[in-house]
C-alpha cells in the first residue's frame, strides 16, 4: 500500500505534467530580470523607509509595517515574492551543499521554482484578525488595533486598523465595537501585566456562510467570580443588546489569561453568547471551527492551494495519507475521496476534535518519523516561513543517514517548489516544497 504524507507546520510527489502545470494560476506571469525586480525592491523599500520618519501619518506607518507590499501593483508584489523564495531554495541548496549532497540545480536553486501562484482575493482576505489593546496615537490607552513599534523599543503605539487593506470591514467594525464597550468600561485596558487592567486582545474570525466569532482575552488580575461573572454579563449585553448588536456575532467568546497566550486546555474559552463553532465550506466540504483551531488565513487561497496539493500528491485509492500539523483536517479531507485513509495529527486538542467531527508536537520527532518511515516515498511540506524552522526540517530530511540522530531512513531530495500568494501586500509566501525518494 503507498504511503504519503503531507507536512504543514503552522502562525507545512513529482515529475509533473505540463499540463498540471498550465492548469496552475500564474504559471503564464511574466517575470522580471532578478536585476531589474531587485532594482526596484530597493526603490520601493526606500519608500517605506521614509515611511517610518516622524513625518509619516500612523496609518502610513503602520500599513508600512504590516503590509509593506501594498503600495506595489500586484503584478509587482508578486516579482518580489518570486524572488524570496528564489533565495530560499538557492540557500537550502548550499546548506545541502555542506552535507555533502549534490543538489544545485541551474540558477543554484535546489529544485525547480514555479511561479507564486496568485491569491484569487487581495484585499480583505482574512478570515482571522488580532487585535490588541494598547496607547493610540492620541495616548488613549484603550485604543484597540495593531501595533506600530515594539516593546524592546518601548516605543508601541497601537494604531486603528480602519485602512488595512488586508483587513475585511466585518473585522474592523467589531474591533470598533469592542473598543467603544472598553472606553466605555470602568476597568483599566491590561497594557503590562504587573501594571494591572484587564481588557487585552480581540480576536474576531469570520467565514464565507457569514458566520462571526469573536473572542476577547482578559487578565482576571484578583478579581473574584462575581465580579469577573458582572464583566462576563456587560460585555454579552453590549454584543446581543446594546450597540454591539450591528455585529450580528455567530459566537462570542471570553477567556480569562494571565499569560501572553494560552491553549483552551490552559484556559478554557467561555461561550458567552450564540453558537459553539462556526462554519466554513472549501472545496464543496464543510467545517467547524473552534476558537483556537488552525484555518488558512485566506480561504479563497486556500482553496486553490489544496486544489493543487491534490494533483501534486498523486494519491491514489490505495494511497494511506497522513496530514501532520492537520489543523481542522482541511487539507486531508480535500483529498478523502482519492485515497483510502486518511490520519491526522495536531498538538491542538480542539482542533482534532474539529478533525474528527469533520470527517505539535516536536518537529524533529515528526521529520524523524518520516524519514524512518520506508513506505513514504513523496511528502508535501507546505510552510509559511521557508526560511525559519522549515530549513532546519527540509536538512533534516534530506541529509545523509545519521545514526547519531537517528536519522536511519533513506533521504529524500528535493523536486519541486511552488510559492503561493496567501498573504497579499505583506512579504509572506506560502511554500509548497515536493520532497521524494
Amino acid at each position: 500500500m503507498a504511503l504519503s504524507s503531507a507536512l504543514r507546520l503552522p502562525c507545512r510527489h513529482l515529475c509533473p505534467s505540463s499540463a498540471l502545470l498550465s492548469s496552475l494560476p500564474g504559471w503564464d506571469c511574466s517575470l522580471l530580470t532578478e536585476k531589474k525586480t531587485a532594482a526596484k525592491w530597493k526603490e520601493k523599500k526606500k519608500a517605506r523607509e521614509g515611511c517610518s520618519l516622524p513625518g509619516s501619518s500612523w496609518e502610513e506607518r503602520l500599513a508600512n509595517a504590516v503590509t509593506p507590499l501594498s503600495r506595489l501593483p500586484y503584478q509587482e508584489q508578486l516579482q518580489v515574492k518570486y524572488e524570496s523564495q528564489r533565495k530560499i531554495l538557492q540557500t537550502l541548496a548550499s546548506r545541502l551543499e555542506e552535507l555533502g549532497i549534490d543538489a544545485r540545480k541551474p540558477g543554484g536553486l535546489c529544485c525547480p521554482l514555479r511561479p507564486v501562484v496568485p491569491s484569487p482575493v487581495i484585499n480583505g482576505y482574512r478570515n482571522k484578525s488580532t487585535f490588541s489593546v494598547n496607547r493610540g496615537p492620541d495616548g488613549n490607552p484603550k485604543t484597540v488595533g495593531l501595533y506600530v513599534g515594539t516593546g524592546r523599543a518601548r516605543n508601541i503605539v497601537c494604531v486603528k486598523a480602519n485602512h488595512m487593506e488586508n483587513i475585511p470591514s466585518k473585522h474592523k467594525q467589531v474591533a470598533q465595537c469592542y473598543e467603544d464597550f472598553i472606553r466605555g468600561s470602568p476597568l483599566d485596558p491590561c497594557i503590562l501585566f504587573h501594571e494591572g487592567g484587564h481588557w487585552r486582545e480581540l480576536v474576531v474570525r469570520t467565514t464565507s456562510c457569514g458566520h462571526t466569532m469573536a473572542i476577547v482575552t482578559f487578565h482576571p488580575q484578583e478579581l473574584g467570580h462575581e465580579a469577573l461573572a458582572a464583566q462576563k454579563a456587560l460585555l454579552k449585553e453590549f454584543f446581543t443588546r446594546g450597540p454591539g448588536t450591528v455585529c450580528a456575532l455567530t459566537s462570542l467568546y471570553f477567556q480569562e489569561s494571565a499569560m501572553t497566550r494560552c491553549s483552551h486546555e490552559q484556559s478554557p474559552f467561555q461561550l458567552l453568547h450564540g453558537e459553539p463553532h462556526i462554519f466554513e465550506e472549501v472545496l464543496g466540504l464543510k467545517f467547524r471551527i473552534s476558537p483556537d483551531a488552525f484555518f488558512q488565513v485566506n480561504t479563497g487561497g486556500a482553496e486553490v492551494l489544496y486544489q493543487a496539493v491534490g494533483e501534486l500528491s498523486q494519491a491514489g485509492g490505495d494511497t494511506v495519507l497522513l496530514d501532520i500539523c492537520c489543523g481542522t483536517g482541511t487539507i486531508g479531507l480535500s483529498l478523502a475521496r482519492r485515497v483510502s485513509k486518511i490520519i491526522g495529527v495536531d498538538v491542538v486538542e480542539k482542533a482534532i476534535e474539529d478533525a474528527r467531527w469533520n470527517a505539535a508536537f516536536n518537529d524533529y520527532t515528526v521529520v524523524r518519523a518520516i524519514r524512518n518511515c520506508r513506505s513514504i516515498r513523496r511528502l508535501l511540506y507546505i510552510s509559511c516561513k521557508p526560511e525559519g524552522e522549515a530549513m532546519r526540517n527540509f536538512l533534516e530530511l534530506c541529509c545523509p543517514s545519521d545514526p547519531g540522530k537517528k536519522l536511519a531512513g533513506e533521504p529524500f531530495a528535493p523536486t519541486l517548489a511552488i510559492p503561493f500568494d496567501m498573504f497579499p501586500h505583506t512579504v509572506h509566501c506560502e511554500l509548497v516544497l515536493l520532497f521524494t525518494r
